[in-house]
């Protein structure tokens, strides 16, 4: 029977308040490793933290912003005063955005590089020198399918995932020398409640019925993703299950490959649709 444990890892977990992150964080701590969680909102971030039931010794929560060097910085040096080291980083924080080459702005790609691709950068920057001094590390990017597979649509989340996938993959070839892995999980269809905010562009009258079956026509699996589903993978990347694992790329998506790229097709076609079939309610 295969056992992992994690008493005495220090795990650094980013974007830590809700969703993936949180339910990441909250499996290492159930595990018995030592937890430092962030966020920017560091309210929510203490909610969450209260979630997990663990001895406070065990736990730091901060607020961080990723896009600040300095911060980071700051905050990395402080798990290390505190326990010694950082053995984990889950590279979690980031958002996706959509728009295309009608509706975007240069600057709003660079910005939102600046919390994706820079913030898993300027983490991995701050752990990996603990990690080299101990000889043995493990960084895991929580990215995104359509940075594997890209999409006619999004384009900030499409070029940016990619950037983390390829770091991923690189620094995946060059630290094993250090014995620091490092792994990409790309994210599918998972429910954290970004969905509420895509069925609320829906035409009046779409039942969240209707906009879930169409959504879920491109995930084989036919439902959407939990963050606990991120959860098993996450744990075994970061024990010595995986020790020869690195640079790897996988999809944690129901089995949806190069269905994602039909999606912003199938969404648009869908509204239009919708708002001719309940038109009326606009009356």
């Amino acid at each position: 029977m295969m056992h992992i444990d994690f008493n005495d890892k220090r795990v650094i977990v980013t974007g830590a308040s809700r969703g993936i992150g949180k339910a990441i964080a909250e499996a290492f701590a159930q595990e018995g490793a030592k937890v430092a969680i962030c966020a920017r909102n560091l309210d929510t971030l203490k909610a969450a933290a209260n979630d997990f039931c663990v001895p406070t010794k065990n736990m730091l929560v901060r607020a961080v912003d990723v896009t600040d060097s300095v911060s980071v910085k700051k905050f990395v040096h402080e798990v290390t005063e505190l326990w010694g080291g950082v053995d984990i980083l889950i590279n979690n924080a980031g958002q996706g955005q959509g728009g295309n080459l009608d509706t975007l702005t240069p600057e709003a790609i660079l910005g939102h590089a600046n919390i994706l691709q820079m913030g898993h950068f300027r983490f991995t920057q701050a752990v990996v020198p603990h990690m080299r001094a101990q000889k043995w590390g493990r960084i895991i990017e929580i990215n995104a399918l359509v940075g594997a597979i890209p999409a006619p649509d999004g384009i900030p989340s499409v070029i940016n995932r990619a950037s983390c996938l390829a770091l991923s993959k690189s620094l995946g070839m060059s630290l094993p020398k250090d014995n620091i892995l490092v792994n990409s999980l790309n994210m599918g269809w998972i429910n954290t409640g970004q969905w509420e905010r895509h069925f609320k562009e829906m035409p009046s009258g779409v039942t969240r019925e209707e906009f879930d079956e169409m959504v879920l026509k491109v995930v084989p699996i036919g439902r959407f993703g939990r963050p606990e589903d991120v959860v098993g993978m996450a744990l075994f990347l970061a024990s010595d299950y995986a020790s020869f694992i690195s640079g790897a790329s996988i999809d944690i998506a129901g089995g949806m490959g190069g269905q994602i790229a039909y999606f912003p097709s199938l969404k648009k076609d869908f509204s239009a649709q919708m708002a001719e079939k309940y038109k009326h309610l606009g009356n």
